[in-house]
């Protein structure tokens, strides 16, 4: 399973952006898709997670800013980040977990700066 993830890039405070993660693997119903970032000097953290039939969960720090979806006819997982923060910097994951196997992407850098 590989998966890729695209959208990062440079935005102002108050922005947004739209994280886009394919994967090639399969999305099952138990199949959960997932956002993570890492901030420098920091732990990876979980931002938000998505079941196939759309049960979504988000951290705190984002809630009611990001949005996750799910494409499953295009095995694509999306995170629309809006009316970001300083603090939102960080590089983005995306992760695919079905049972105990555990998939990641590459990273995406979202860099917030005025």
């Amino acid at each position: 399973v590989q998966l890729q993830a695209s959208g990062g890039g440079l935005v102002q405070p108050g922005g947004s952006l739209r994280l886009s993660c394919a994967t090639s693997g399969t999305i099952f119903d138990i199949t959960v898709m997932g956002w993570y970032r890492q901030a420098p000097g920091k732990e990876r953290e979980l931002v938000a997670n998505i079941f196939r039939r759309g049960i979504a969960s988000y951290a705190d720090s984002v809630k009611g800013r990001f949005t996750i979806s799910l494409d499953s006819a295009k095995n694509t997982v999306y995170l629309q980040m809006s009316s970001l923060k300083l603090e939102d910097t960080a590089v983005y994951y995306c992760r695919q977990s079905f049972g105990s196997r555990i998939y990641w992407g590459q990273g995406t850098l979202v860099t917030v700066s005025s």
